[in-house]
């Protein structure tokens, strides 16, 4: 074998040891991974995100996935000669668009299905409605009626430990019921910070179409690496954060607040971001923390 050879090796070892502190110190911990953006529009990033959290399954880890669809709902009902509305942001969801999105989640979720057991694990896809997973109150934009979009009230995860219990990596789509088993179309954001709540997972991760937090939008060098929730309120506080961040923000400290170990913003436009972040020293995303957790191999 030659030095340059034998060099590429030793590189994939280095890359290997990096790796395992983070395998030992989440070795049967849940991830929970909302799984949305332009990830899912291309196959060959859907298809790196798969190996992603299917590599994290067989080296131990117990993730959960809870996936969007916002764009393929929007192709959808474009398909069908009906025109997406919006409020603030938020979908209006009539009747017939509640059908259209709750059948184009369906489909997305086992499509991913067989993405991961083509890779050799068993995953099972679940909406919100099974086992009373996500129940939901109707939701309002400003007082604004957008019709069947959901709040989460509730989150009842005994399903998810059960197919967690029976090695199979389970695969949500956000749609919750009411109290009259209405069902609702929830904001996959929303649907992933709850349920990782509700399991207290040790780690939340986003993957969304921007870099990460930066302290000024305009200018990439400010990307945050880590950023505690105090830091976090700071910035929120100072202006700093807007747009669709700024939810998705609030979100990370709801979950820090709420038994959460530590909130990942990734962007899921780079191949294997899962991995970089996760199991390198430096990471690639913005990782957010309680005020009182040191960090970690982050030095």
């Amino acid at each position: 074998m030659d030095e340059k050879d034998m060099k590429e090796l030793l590189k994939k070892a280095e890359v290997l040891i990096e790796a395992l502190p983070y395998i030992q110190r989440f070795n049967r911990k849940i991830i929970v991974v909302k799984y949305g953006g332009s990830a899912m529009l291309d196959e060959e990033l859907k298809r790196q995100v798969i190996q992603d959290v299917t590599l994290l399954k067989l080296v131990g880890f117990k993730p959960i996935i809870v996936h969007g669809g916002g764009k393929e709902i929007s192709r959808w009902i474009g398909k069908v000669g009906m025109e997406p509305v919006f409020v603030n942001g938020l979908r209006k969801t009539d009747e017939d668009t509640m059908e259209i999105a709750e059948m184009v989640l369906n489909k997305v979720n086992k499509s991913l299905v067989t993405m991961v057991q083509e890779l050799g694990v068993k995953a099972v896809g679940i909406s919100g409605k099974d086992a009373g997973l996500l129940s939901v109150t109707k939701k309002y934009a400003d007082g604004q009626d957008i019709g069947f979009v959901g709040e989460i009230a509730e989150v009842k995860p005994d399903i998810l430990y059960d197919l967690l219990e029976n090695d199979c990596l389970p695969i949500v789509c956000p749609v919750g019921v009411d109290a009259k088993f209405q069902s609702y179309n929830v904001n996959a954001d929303d649907a992933a910070c709850g349920i990782a709540k509700a399991i207290k997972a040790e780690k939340l991760a986003f993957l969304t179409d921007i870099e990460g937090v930066y302290k000024n939008p305009d200018d990439k060098k400010t990307l945050i690496s880590e950023l505690s929730v105090s830091e976090a309120r700071d910035l929120i506080g100072a202006g700093f954060i807007g747009g669709g961040m700024l939810p998705k923000l609030n979100n990370c400290i709801d979950a820090i607040e709420n038994g959460v170990s530590r909130v990942h913003i990734l962007d899921g436009r780079i191949a294997h971001c899962l991995l970089l972040e996760i199991f390198t020293n430096k990471g690639i995303g913005t990782a957010i923390l309680g005020d009182k957790e040191s960090r970690f191999y982050h030095e």
